[in-house]
């Protein structure tokens, strides 16, 4: 199983616009995407929780893990931009 941290760690706005959630590997990543996900559920989401899965299987890599993440959050309007 696949714990490792990403090498960019992708921080999200989800409660209030001054405080931030660090997501720092595909565990976090699927805790994030199951119990702290705003109601904008698109296409990303889904996409996002399967690559975060397989990544956790050690099918998928970590930096496809993280783009996928960050592309559901892009998408849900949370990602917060460097």
């Amino acid at each position: 199983m696949n714990n490792s941290i990403w090498d960019v760690n992708v921080e999200l706005a989800i409660e209030c616009s001054d405080h931030f959630h660090v997501v720092r590997n595909a565990r976090e990543a699927i805790a994030c995407l199951t119990t702290r996900w705003p109601d904008i559920k698109g296409s990303n989401y889904a996409i996002a929780r399967q690559i975060c899965l397989d990544a956790l299987e050690g099918t998928k890599s970590n930096a496809e893990a993280r783009a996928a993440f960050e592309a559901a959050a892009d998408e849900a309007g949370i990602l917060k931009r460097r």
